[in-house]
């Protein structure tokens, strides 16, 4: 069965312009293929692909490595902003831009409700 990516692009497209907070999506493949993305001007879809899955392997070696279990999220803080990363079932990455403005908690849970969205566009 074919992946909808139309579907996909939606719910990304929807994730971002629903918070003010969030400044850009994507769903990468593990292996680091886009599938559907909404990013800020400027950024390369494929790099930041790349970079989002061999992150987010890194980091599934180092949980196992260091006993922690599985790897619920990646989380970056930098000056400008965040960076999470996480799981959306076996096969995608999602990867979500917020703003240094946003409410971790409420992050989370946008992050969580898109999530259900994704998995559902991915069946």
């Amino acid at each position: 069965m074919a992946i909808n990516t139309q579907k996909l692009s939606s719910v990304l497209q929807d994730f971002v312009t629903s918070t003010s907070d969030i400044q850009g999506a994507a769903l990468v493949t593990p292996d680091g293929l886009p599938l559907a993305s909404t990013l800020p001007a400027g950024m390369d879809e494929e790099r930041v692909a790349a970079m989002s899955a061999a992150m987010l392997s890194l980091a599934e070696r180092i949980g196992m490595e260091l006993s922690r279990g599985q790897i619920d999220r990646i989380y970056v803080e930098g000056d400008q902003g965040y960076g999470v990363l996480t799981s959306c079932g076996e096969d995608a990455v999602f990867l979500v831009l917020a703003s240094q403005a946003a409410k971790q908690g409420l992050l989370m849970l946008e992050i969580k409700r898109a999530l259900a969205e994704l998995k559902l566009a991915l069946m």
